[in-house]
């Protein structure tokens, strides 16, 4: 049976590979015997790769080998494959009456007609990863794990290790490191992987409240405390973390007056909260941060001496990102990925020229800085591409920027380059429409489409 379906298929390739739909199929084991090109593409493989592959261990999610079993097609069901939701069509292949295999099509893949299609359930997905995360939030705080973090550069990996020996005690951990590099971040990740994590993570930004808030904030304030003090009272971020970790990121910027009650605090284990004479016991870790050389301010006196040793039990020193400029690319293709899913657009390349230049670049914000340039440059390009161009200014300051893809090969392989560019740009222009696309640069449909799968164009968001 499976040589009639080969056979059969072998007279349908061309066409497969020219439709909008991305197609598989498959005999009646349910590995696969035929991939159009576009959906092979999508996958980032060969389609020759797949072939005879089971096709559970290839595409994300499938649902081939239970039409097989059930012999029933699946009509416009959701599927969610590398992160993005389709509309995806099965249906089983009968030969005298017997099932020898099935054919799948993604029928809606990121297109603008999709998007539209598609508005109410990506909202609804939307809402779902919403509350899914907002009760994990409301349930402990920290939602990022050390697998959330990316970068596999030595410098970070060394972290990582760090991080993971210190998580299950109680010790203060001090994280060190320059504005942007990640601190809280790596809090939420101790947090998640300590035992506490299943209690509260509580943080506050000592920098960003007033002095004279910033007790009351951390300790709680009782019922008539001061003037339009809450009825009740409220309870301070000590008393919310009980339990669970607090987090005092910028502890470098605490007022000094501060500096003596925290420490009383974290010597006796137990609050005062503001207009009240009652202690409360708590059992908190601590967890603090700051990008301030605490060493000199304590030389200054701008720091207190017994607290700087009391939060620095064990000290964790996050690399710049100039230090980790292996990790760049990483976390380029990161970013753009999740710019991409938040859009619903295709997730641009950066050209070399842009990524060269990204990894030359000395990151005064460090990754911070660079997820604010990607987004940058996400939005002001229409293409699939990031050129040199597209990045922020201070990226490209005092470099002339010349235009050298067409500086090097032969002239067909120059005109090839111009020409796919040429296409890619008309289709941009209009909107993914290719009829439309087709009729501006004079060319017919058929042609259009030739050469779309040419330039391995035919699985972009392009419609009829």
């Amino acid at each position: 049976m499976n040589m009639l379906l080969n056979r059969d298929l072998n007279s349908l390739n061309l066409a497969l590979d020219a439709l909008d739909e991305w197609v598989v199929v498959v005999d009646h084991a349910a590995n696969i015997q035929f991939i159009n090109q576009p959906y092979a593409h999508f996958l980032g493989l060969k389609r020759e790769d797949a072939y005879g592959r089971y096709v559970v261990d290839v595409i994300e999610n499938t649902r081939m080998h239970r039409v097989l079993e059930s012999g029933e097609e699946e009509l416009s069901r959701l599927q969610e494959i590398r992160g993005r939701h389709m509309i995806a069509n099965r249906y089983p292949i009968r030969q005298a009456g017997n099932i020898v295999g099935a054919i799948g099509f993604v029928l809606y893949h990121d297109t603008h007609q999709w998007q539209q299609i598609n508005t109410q359930i990506k909202a609804l997905v939307s809402d779902l990863d919403y509350y899914r995360r907002a009760l994990n939030k409301e349930q402990t705080g920290a939602h990022y794990h050390l697998n959330d973090l990316i970068g596999r550069s030595p410098a970070i990996q060394n972290v990582n290790e760090k991080i993971k020996k210190v998580a299950g005690g109680d010790a203060s951990v001090l994280i060190r490191g320059e504005s942007g590099t990640g601190k809280e971040l790596y809090a939420h990740a101790l947090h998640l992987l300590s035992e506490r994590s299943k209690g509260p993570f509580i943080k506050i930004n000592c920098a960003a409240i007033p002095e004279h808030l910033l007790e009351s904030e951390l300790f709680g304030y009782a019922e008539g405390a001061f003037t339009g003090a809450k009825r009740g009272g409220k309870q301070g971020k000590f008393q919310l973390a009980d339990k669970g970790t607090l987090f005092l990121d910028e502890i470098g910027d605490m007022p000094l007056s501060m500096q003596a009650k925290l420490l009383r605090v974290l010597q006796d284990r137990e609050v005062e909260a503001v207009g009240s004479n009652r202690l409360v016991k708590i059992d908190v870790r601590l967890v603090t941060a700051t990008h301030q050389p605490l060493e000199k301010r304590v030389e200054s006196n701008a720091f207190r001496e017994d607290l700087y040793y009391r939060i620095n039990v064990v000290s964790v020193a996050l690399p710049p990102l100039r230090d980790r400029r292996e990790d760049i690319p990483a976390l380029a293709e990161h970013f753009l990925t999740r710019l991409a899913n938040r859009t619903g657009r295709r997730a641009p390349k950066l050209t070399v020229d842009a990524l060269t230049r990204m990894l030359e670049y000395a990151w005064p914000g460090n990754v911070r800085e660079m997820e604010n340039a990607i987004e940058s440059a996400f939005y002001l390009s229409q293409g699939y591409k990031i050129s040199l161009q597209a990045l922020p200014a201070a990226l490209t300051e005092g470099i002339e920027i010349t235009d050298t893809r067409f500086d090097q090969g032969t002239l067909k392989q120059r005109l090839a380059l111009a020409e796919k560019e040429i296409l890619e740009q008309m289709l941009v222009a209009c909107k993914g429409n290719r009829q439309q696309a087709a009729k501006l640069l004079g060319i017919g449909k058929t042609t259009i489409y030739d050469k779309l799968v040419r330039y391995q164009l035919a699985s972009e968001s392009f419609t009829n």
